[in-house]
């Protein structure tokens, strides 16, 4: 039995309070006081100062956040070098002790939400509710992590017949590669991290580019709460660091979160063995998605129109889990493209610190080109039902955007934009919405708003998604309640926050024992 009361979840601030909200401010200054962070490199005890990758806040870009050193080859060789030292000293711990040094990373981060989620703000754009849940995600991860390994260390209950003892154990696998994004710049790199730790592997960071300041955070309360410094290494850097813990055989798990193209390149690096090289990688990966909600008939537009325009334009659409394409049945499409176009009308266009922002900049300008490209598109395929402007000059802002009576051979409709576009397409019922969600070739998270009963049983059979929600927005999962990932080129693994994502990091041993004993029971 695990010694760890039960898991629950890290509650949300409550920012209606007026004190919630003086400490985000405090928190915001105190964090102004800092800038620009100063991120090394982190090899074991070892840290490497620099300047040369910089982090800046998409909603002002001339304020530099982190200034962070930029990994280079021989600091991938030597951070591999000192986690085969680290995983030999962290797999000797029993999981009751890993555990507890994940908990104590947890306690370490809770003591600086605040603060944390103020970086967020800064360093990528979150609005506040959303870089407070953030960093309540990834201390959900450790905390429900640490309990998992304990279970794990158990072992399942195998058959036993006389005179045979038969143990079934999971070993770590080894170095782990974590390569993170930073949309979610603390919870997602925690995640993948933690699980990694939690089982006894050692773990080599690289995060996105765009987020190195929170991911330092990250490392810190790590180390903080006992995991060996060489058991956990950080590599800020740009692609190339990534590819070249890839193509390192001294890696045995990869553990990614990004684009398909970058996705498919991985696994196939990954599947290369290296002369000398005893074992198969095995990638964990999450790679977007193009997210449908379906909206039958008897759909309650009260519930579906608030799901729809906070899934699709939260955070400006920059979530793998977003909604990005209405299917609506025809007998109520005009109301329901009426009425989200009212709705997405008064959605606020501002800075992430304004706490009444519903609409941030997105990350970078590239990002902001792409989304004006697809916008562009859409006007000229089909038509304009909403769009708020104008949008603050300062940062990469995009307008929210609402398009309908797109052709459905167009982009706009079928690949990931990821940005706050979002188009709503006219169907027959929900068997036509549900061919439409079949034939493409991403499988993430899927919406259903519907009052039959069997309209429910019938999508849930259908949709291949791996996160089904039903009258409610598709975002916003939670650790131990919706474990999440996707199917087809949605991802490879199990799912994120769930009760079979550690055992992606070990190998399965079995011993079995003669037990009939000649001469003396030892």
């Amino acid at each position: 039995m695990s010694p760890l009361p039960q898991f629950v979840n890290e509650p949300v601030l409550e920012l209606r309070r007026a004190s919630v909200r003086a400490g985000l401010q405090d928190a915001m200054g105190d964090l102004s006081g800092r800038l620009p962070l100063r991120v090394p490199v982190m090899i074991g005890t070892g840290e490497r100062a620099g300047g040369e990758l910089r982090s800046t806040d998409p909603g002002a870009p001339d304020r530099e956040v982190a200034l962070a050193a930029k990994a280079g080859d021989a600091d991938v060789a030597a951070a591999l070098t000192e986690a085969e030292r680290g995983l030999r000293e962290w797999r000797a711990v029993n999981a009751a002790e890993r555990a507890a040094a994940l908990v104590r990373a947890a306690a370490w981060l809770r003591e600086r939400r605040l603060l944390i989620a103020a970086l967020e703000v800064r360093e990528c754009a979150k609005p506040w509710p959303e870089a407070d849940a953030d960093v309540c995600e990834a201390i959900d991860f450790l905390e429900y992590y640490a309990r998992g390994a304990i279970e794990l260390e158990t072992g399942p209950a195998l058959l036993q017949v006389p005179g045979e003892r038969n143990e079934m154990r999971y070993a770590p696998r080894g170095v782990t590669a974590v390569i993170s994004p930073w949309n979610f710049p603390l919870a997602i790199p925690c995640g993948m991290s933690a699980g990694a730790l939690a089982t006894g592997n050692a773990v080599v960071l690289k995060p996105a580019e765009q987020s190195p300041g929170c991911a330092w955070m990250l490392v810190q309360a790590l180390r903080a709460g006992g995991v060996p410094a060489a058991a956990i290494s950080l590599l800020p850097g740009e692609g190339d660091v990534g590819a070249a813990l890839v193509a390192d055989p001294r890696v045995q798990t990869i553990a990614f979160t990004g684009s398909l193209p970058v996705g498919l390149e991985i696994s196939r690096a990954a599947g290369t063995v290296a002369a000398g090289q005893h074992h198969i990688k095995r990638v964990v990966s999450e790679l977007g998605g193009k997210n449908c909600v379906i909206v039958d008939s008897d759909a309650d537009l009260d519930e579906a129109v608030p799901g729809i325009v906070s899934s699709a334009f939260v955070y400006a659409g920059q979530k793998c889990s977003a909604a990005a394409r209405v299917l609506a049945h025809e007998a109520i499409a005009d109301q329901l493209i009426e009425r989200v176009a009212g709705a997405v009308q008064v959605l606020v266009v501002g800075q992430a610190d304004e706490l009444g922002t519903d609409v941030p900049p997105v990350i970078e300008q590239a990002a902001q080109e792409r989304v004006d490209r697809y916008a562009a598109m859409a006007r000229e395929q089909g038509e304009i039902v909403a769009r708020v402007e104008p949008v603050p000059e300062r940062g990469w802002f995009c307008p929210p955007t609402v398009a309908a009576g797109l052709p459905r051979d167009s982009a706009v409709l079928n690949e990931e934009i990821f940005g706050p576009l979002l188009a709503i397409d006219r169907v027959a019922g929900v068997e036509e919405a549900c061919d439409i969600v079949d034939g493409l070739p991403y499988a993430l998270t899927g919406g259903l708003f519907a009052r039959d009963p069997a309209t429910v049983r019938y999508v849930r059979q259908r949709s291949p998604v791996g996160n089904l929600y039903v009258n409610r927005g598709i975002t916003g999962a939670m650790v131990g309640r919706q474990p999440f990932g996707g199917n087809r080129l949605s991802g490879t693994g199990s799912k994120a926050g769930g009760p079979d994502y550690l055992r992606q990091f070990v190998e399965p041993r079995v011993v079995t024992e003669n037990n009939m004993r000649h001469g003396l029971e030892v």
